[in-house]
């Protein structure tokens, strides 16, 4: 336990770090807010008349209420898009190179910036639910729905902030990281975000249905519109956690590598 208690206090210095420098960059945290609102407020405006209309679109009082998931999960790709950068950065300007020549863990280095990613995730799910409730959403599932969404909201945090991490550590150039972003939007339109996937045909809605992207949507979609159960919920949360044991696993991985290789 004593040993585990500088780690932790290194992991909360560097993560406490991570969400300043985000915050004091308007470039880092603008984009990760201010597209997914306009984009919400664009469909909410363009399409507000398909609840009720469009077969297989599922009764909700209003289409904000259907698009809040989907704004959710695209700040939290954005957001983790920018942290892998900015972890980039990090190792471009010395400053890793730094910490691991210091007496700083090294499980710290990982940890610090991943819970600055789960920080920040939970951070844009409440803003944006308090947002779209100014404007007549309501979450149906309640404060327990909130949690829900909160919780899958940080655990894919944690996956795409570890993607981010992976990719920093293997190119350590925040210009190819932020390349990955076109690939990640692509995943978001491919997928229930913004349309429900009993109104796509094709191959579009073959896709979408193999996207785990669309089941995080609808879990979390689900607890605001109405209809969750703890399966849904359980379905949503097991998802996302696989996803950040896998990309989390990933850059740790990584990151025994480049050590090992620079030692």
């Amino acid at each position: 336990m004593t040993a585990a208690v500088p780690v932790i206090r290194q992991t909360a210095a560097l993560a406490w770090r991570s969400i300043v420098t985000t915050v004091r960059l308007p470039q880092a945290w603008f984009p990760a807010l201010f597209f997914p609102l306009v984009l919400m407020a664009i469909f909410t405006a363009s399409f507000g008349g398909a609840p009720g209309t469009i077969p297989g679109f599922p009764p909700v009082r209003s289409f904000l209420d259907f698009a809040v998931s989907g704004a959710i999960i695209q700040g939290v790709l954005i957001g983790g898009t920018t942290a892998g950068a900015a972890f980039a950065t990090d190792i471009e300007g010395g400053f890793f190179d730094r910490l691991v020549a210091s007496p700083t863990s090294r499980t710290s280095i990982l940890t610090g910036r991943l819970g600055a990613s789960i920080a920040l995730g939970v951070g844009q799910a409440l803003l944006f639910i308090a947002i779209a409730a100014i404007f007549g959403a309501r979450v149906d599932g309640g404060l327990i729905g909130i949690i829900v969404v909160v919780v899958i909201a940080s655990l894919f945090a944690a996956a795409v902030g570890g993607l981010g991490v992976f990719l920093a550590l293997r190119t350590g150039s925040g210009e190819a990281v932020q390349g990955m972003f076109p690939l990640f939007f692509a995943l978001l339109f491919f997928s229930s975000a913004f349309f429900p996937l009993d109104t796509m045909v094709g191959w579009y809605h073959d896709v979408a249905a193999l996207n785990p992207i669309t089941y995080l949507v609808e879990s979390m979609r689900l607890e605001i519109i109405g209809g969750a159960t703890i399966w849904t919920a359980l379905a949503g949360i097991g998802i996302a956690l696989g996803l950040a044991l896998i990309t989390v696993g990933a850059s740790a991985l990584e990151l025994r590598r480049r050590l090992r290789v620079a030692a």
